[in-house]
């Protein structure tokens, strides 16, 4: 239906008016109203509204996926660029045309669908070259304290505490490019020389220290290290399109992490607030520069400390006018904090359960997210079938839709993961392979910190060798003094031949190798490691 259409006398017209735009809009699917589907009422979202966010939600197994598939599929085919998360693998199918079948044929009769099997342009990542992708890295200085934070599961203080140990490294040129780089920085500011360089902005108390490298040994014992280093990923590289227009779909595939929910969902974060931090002001476009759907948000917020849910906050509400809109994917809305949910103009919710009081509880909290409705929301929330959804969404003027239930339409490209040889053939394809393939150690923190170390140990060396070598040959020519003198032509005393003898100066230069070696000891606090 058109906005230049009439409204029907049906019940529902209301509903449909609601959803009668005139500008380029996505197609989500057919109204529903008491369990029969008009395929005439279509209901859609508004291609320049997608960059005041979303969220998509239901219980397990209630269609999000397909619906994100959906949706990235008809925003690619506006020439918008997409970044999907891979949790499961079974994303990477939008790349290849869908598979014909009497399902599909069935849903697209329904809902008034022309369903025609296409693949879309796809780039494939992977968190630090884990699984299959194009390595995605951070270095840690730009991940930055907060972030870091969450995945180390620190507490306020000891998060506190490693921002300051950043503000050191940041303010000495200490470049954090991976975790040994924080290692390093950790432990030379809870060493004697490093301890008196914290003196004029605060301490780091030994046990915070011990703390922090604890989390960081435990982190890099999950296999977590390669995710930080470098080359790091440039993510303007979500932003293009393919040679024929259409929005590259940027997939991150993380099944080989998902038993690391810490880590992917606050990575993310970071993909995202990096983008922020590049992209400039736009205001608002006939359509975004990027959508950028946020899978498995519940696992982001859970146990965030404020300063995170402040950062998250500030991201999302700015990032708008940089042309980029988010989308949260999650269970239930109650997932998501206030402060966020409260920004997300666009909702896609697919079925609730409410098998326990728990259930019924978040199900009247969802409800209660929602406008004024003409449906019975508890019953049909929970009546809903696999791939259908209570849909409102922010129409071309900013103001939220009615509230319909929809029967989606089905994704054009292959329901289920991509075959691994041609996954494997597309990431190896890609342009961007030989740019981040690799890993490069370059000299940063750890580096530095252990030829200064290294330099300092040698000098401490050098000077007490110096000092044996003094004392020795003063304690030498006292005892010359001491003894009685001697004619010219008499030879040499036996005290006078031992020191001068060859044997005699080794000795005395073993004995200022040993001097030095203890004072080495007593200013690094640990004696000086063979190498």
């Amino acid at each position: 239906m058109s906005g230049s259409e009439q409204p029907s006398s049906e019940p529902w017209a209301p509903i449909a008016a609601g959803y009668a735009f005139d500008g380029a809009a996505l197609d989500l699917g057919a109204l529903l109203w008491d369990g029969e589907c008009h395929p005439d009422a279509r209901i859609r979202i508004p291609l320049p509204m997608l960059n005041r966010h979303g969220l998509v939600a239901g219980a397990t197994g209630t269609g999000k996926t397909k619906t994100l598939q959906l949706i990235a599929e008809q925003l690619s085919a506006h020439g918008v660029p997409v970044f999907l998360a891979d949790i499961k693998g079974d994303v990477s199918g939008i790349s290849a045309p869908g598979q014909d079948g009497e399902k599909v044929r069935e849903r697209a009769a329904q809902v008034g669908q022309e369903w025609t099997a296409t693949g879309f342009p796809c780039e494939f990542y992977g968190l630090g070259g884990t699984g299959p992708g194009i390595p995605v890295r951070a270095t840690v200085t730009s991940f930055g304290p907060v972030l870091l934070s969450k995945v180390l599961q620190l507490n306020r203080t000891q998060e506190q505490s490693l921002g300051l140990i950043f503000h050191y490294a940041d303010s000495k040129g200490l470049e954090l490019v991976d975790l040994k780089d924080l290692r390093a920085v950790v432990a030379f500011l809870v060493s004697e020389p490093g301890k008196a360089e914290l003196k004029g902005i605060g301490g780091l108390s030994t046990v915070t220290a011990g703390v922090i490298l604890r989390a960081i040994t435990a982190f890099e014992q999950e296999g977590a290290g390669g995710f930080f280093g470098e080359p790091e990923f440039d993510t303007g590289a979500f932003l293009r399109t393919a040679p024929d227009g259409r929005g590259l779909v940027s997939v991150l595939e993380l099944p080989a992490v998902q038993d690391k929910p810490q880590l992917f969902s606050t990575f993310l974060m970071w993909l995202l607030a990096d983008l922020y931090g590049d992209l400039p002001e736009v205001g608002d476009l006939d359509k975004p520069k990027l959508v950028f759907f946020f899978d498995e948000a519940h696992l982001l917020f859970n146990g965030a400390s404020k300063a995170f849910l402040e950062s998250i906050t500030q991201t999302v509400r700015l990032i708008r006018s940089k042309g980029v809109g988010v989308f949260f994917v999650t269970q239930t809305p109650k997932d998501v904090p206030g402060d966020v949910l409260a920004q997300l103009g666009n909702r896609v919710q697919h079925a609730l359960r409410a098998f326990t009081p728990d259930d019924a509880k978040a199900l009247k909290a969802t409800v209660r997210t929602f406008p004024n409705s003409a449906y019975d929301l508890e019953e049909v929330l929970t009546g809903l079938g696999t791939g259908e959804a209570v849909v409102t969404v922010l129409s071309e003027r900013g103001a939220p839709t009615p509230v319909a239930a929809t029967r989606l339409r089905a994704p054009a490209s292959l329901m289920g993961p991509l075959p691994e040889p041609d996954l494997a053939a597309a990431v190896q394809g890609s342009p961007l392979y030989g740019r981040y393939a690799e890993a490069v150690d370059r000299e940063s923190a750890y580096e530095k910190l252990t030829a200064e170390q290294r330099a300092a140990e040698a000098e401490a060396l050098r000077a007490a060798e110096e000092a044996a070598a003094e004392k020795a040959a003063a304690k030498a020519d006292k005892e010359a003094a001491r003894a009685p003198r001697r004619q010219p032509e008499e030879e040499p005393s036996l005290a006078e031949q031992v020191v001068g003898s060859g044997l005699f100066k080794s000795l005395a230069r073993s004995i200022g190798t040993q001097l030095g070696r203890e004072i080495s000891r007593s200013v690094f606090g640990t004696a000086r490691r063979r190498r």
